[in-house]
This record gives C-alpha cells, sequence and structure tokens, in this order.
C-alpha cells in the first residue's frame, strides 16, 4: 500500500522514486547482453519460442494460483492480443531478424534508440498528452546521446535494405505497442495479461523456428541460463514493469527512459563480454541521462 501511494503522481514517480525506472532500464538492458549468450546455441527464433513459451506458462501457473481474473470478453481479450504481437513478436522478431541479417548490433540499437520521439509524436496525436519545449529539447539530447554511444560501432557492413527494414520493424513493434498498451490496457492483470500476450508471441515465433530453424539448441550450461534470464527477468520482469511504468506516468516520459538502454547495454557488455567502451560512449550516456531527466522532471 506504501507503494502505491508513493506512485499516485506521476511526477513524483519519476523524480522522487528511482528504484521501479532503474530496475526497468538494467532489466531491459540485460536482455540485449544475455541474448548474446543464447543466440550461438540456437536460431533467433527458436530463443524468442523457448523465451516467450516458457515465461507464459510460468504466468499462466502464477495466474491459475492466484485465481488471478481472466479478460472478461473478447475485446479485451483482442487488445492484449494486439499488444503481444506488437511489443512481443514483433519487436523482437524484428530485432532478431535483422542482427541474423547483418545489422550491427550498435546500428540496430540507434534505430530502436528513436523509439521515444515517436511515442512522443503518438501519445501527442493519438492520447492527448502535451509534449513541453523541454522534453523535445530532451528528446533531441537523447537521440544525440544515443548516437554518440554506439558510434564506434557504426561502419559499412553486408546488411542489406531488408535487414535494416527489419530494424524498422522492431521499433514500430515497441513503438506503437506501448502506445496501444497505455490506450487499452493499463488496466490488465499482469499475470493474465502477460500470460496471453507471450503466448501469441510463442506462436508467432513458433513457425519460423520449426521450418527455418528445425528448433536445434545445444543444451549448454550457457544456453540454459540465458534462455532462463530472458524467459524470467526479461520476458516476466522487465515487460511487467514496463506496463506498471505506463500506467502510472504518460506514454512519452516512460518511453525517454529507453534512451538509456544502449547506454546500460553497453556498460553491461563490458562487464560480461569484455566489449570495449570509447570516450564518446560515455559522453552519450551522460547526454542520454540528461535527456530523460529533461523529459520527465515535474514542471
Amino acid at each position: 500500500m506504501m507503494a502505491s501511494t508513493r506512485l499516485a503522481s506521476p511526477a513524483v514517480f519519476f523524480t522522487g522514486t528511482f528504484a521501479l525506472p532503474l530496475l526497468f532500464i538494467v532489466m531491459w538492458s540485460s536482455g540485449y547482453v544475455v541474448g548474446k549468450l543464447a543466440v550461438p546455441y540456437a536460431g533467433p527464433f527458436t530463443v524468442l519460442t523457448l523465451r516467450f513459451g516458457v515465461a507464459a506458462l510460468l504466468l499462466l501457473v502464477l495466474a491459475l494460483a492466484a485465481r488471478a481474473p481472466w479478460p472478461g470478453s473478447a475485446r479485451q481479450l483482442g487488445h492484449l492480443v494486439v499488444v503481444g504481437l506488437l511489443i512481443q513478436a514483433l519487436q523482437f522478431s524484428g530485432l532478431y531478424t535483422a542482427l541474423k541479417l547483418g545489422v550491427p548490433a550498435g546500428e540496430s540499437a540507434l534505430i530502436c534508440g528513436t523509439m521515444p520521439v515517436l511515442t512522443a509524436l503518438g501519445a501527442s496525436l493519438f492520447l492527448g498528452e502535451k509534449t513541453q519545449a523541454r522534453q523535445w529539447l530532451g528528446m533531441a539530447a537523447g537521440v544525440l546521446g544515443v548516437l554518440l554511444v554506439v558510434w564506434h560501432k557504426l561502419g559499412p557492413g553486408s546488411a542489406g535494405a531488408g535487414a535494416y527494414a527489419a530494424a524498422v520493424v522492431a521499433l514500430l513493434g515497441i513503438t506503437l505497442g506501448t502506445l496501444y498498451q497505455k490506450k487499452f490496457c493499463s488496466g490488465m492483470d499482469l499475470r493474465t495479461g502477460g500470460c496471453v500476450q507471450l503466448a501469441v508471441a510463442t506462436l508467432v515465433a513458433l513457425a519460423p523456428a520449426l521450418h527455418l530453424e528445425g528448433f536445434a539448441v545445444q543444451w549448454t550450461p550457457t544456453f540454459v541460463f540465458a534462455s532462463s534470464w530472458l524467459s524470467i527477468v526479461n520476458s516476466i520482469g522487465a515487460t511487467s514493469l514496463l506496463f506498471i511504468l505506463m500506467r502510472k506516468g504518460e506514454a512519452g516520459k516512460v518511453a525517454s527512459l529507453f534512451y538509456l538502454i544502449p547506454g546500460v547495454t553497453a556498460l553491461l557488455a563490458f562487464a560480461v563480454l569484455g566489449e570495449t567502451l570509447g570516450p564518446l560512449s560515455l559522453v552519450g550516456f551522460t547526454a542520454t541521462a540528461g535527456a530523460v531527466w529533461l523529459c520527465t522532471r515535474s514542471r
């Protein structure tokens, strides 16, 4: 009850309570690093099928044990299906396809890092949220910061137009899904709602996993750890936190947290995978932190 009282105001939430946003950023960012650990042992759609399927089963068990409420109408169920298709299936299928076809991780992060700008525009047009001048300034600083974070990873590659189109599909999936969830599913139960969304995403990923990859898996300790982390920490934990943040705050403000994802991912990759961090990355990380502060601080 105390947590609910503290989170009653979006301004209080974003300026006075940092625990949930910080936890969300770290959990969401970890998915890129742990995903990189998993992909060598299974195809991308196979990884996604296991990630979504295990998470859906866990949430089903939790929902049944707690007798959580399920959607009361076909309309409510339909809204959950749409969010699952957008945030889970479309976003991650597009992202993994882009990486598989040769788009560098830095360029993928840069493309998806523009999500807060598109979300703010969509929230202004479709949700009636007002975007102040300082927030537009913050969004510009965020795009610049993301560019600085991944600049050292940019360069010519073998990816074609179709690969970059897949990355744009991932960007559209998370953007449209965030807006749709805010408008139609803000009151959903996280257990049953998440179960429905992940079940839909599992079915979408299963077909290419079977037909394109033969559902081949090397069951190494690393893969078991990575798959479990992606299912529990990312598909359940991070996504649930995203929905909680959307419920408590404005869509544009919540989306601005994504500016920090590339920077935190770079820090985690440095710690876990040994990837290097250049001076521009550190400057970019600072810029993105300032951008989030500009976008989310109270008037």
